[in-house]
């Protein structure tokens, strides 16, 4: 399990399940301060976990800390310059290691 930074917890083989579904083998970090509601990259893992239930939605989510947890389990890696989906801009993420 994953521990956010600001309260709750989320199983990593989810968000595994998650980026497959999205027909990529990545997700951008996509944290941002901003509220949900000017949440400007819906496909970050930032956005996703800000969705969870029991998650407070206005405050960012995918911190660094949580990034570093996603990488010690081994299911994914640090990646720079990947493809955001949303912006086209090329930023950090997490690729599934296969």
């Amino acid at each position: 399990m994953i521990e956010l930074s600001f309260g709750g917890e989320f199983d990593e083989n989810g968000l595994v399940e998650h980026i497959r579904r999205s027909g990529r083998d990545y997700i951008i970090q996509g944290q941002q301060t901003d509220n949900m509601e000017s949440h400007h990259k819906p496909s970050s893992l930032d956005s996703w976990l800000r969705q969870m239930e029991g998650v407070e939605a206005n405050k960012k989510q995918a911190d660094n800390n949580v990034i570093q947890q996603l990488v010690d389990t081994g299911l994914f890696t640090l990646v720079s310059g990947l493809i955001c989906p949303d912006t086209g801009v090329r930023s950090k993420g997490l690729k599934i290691v296969e």
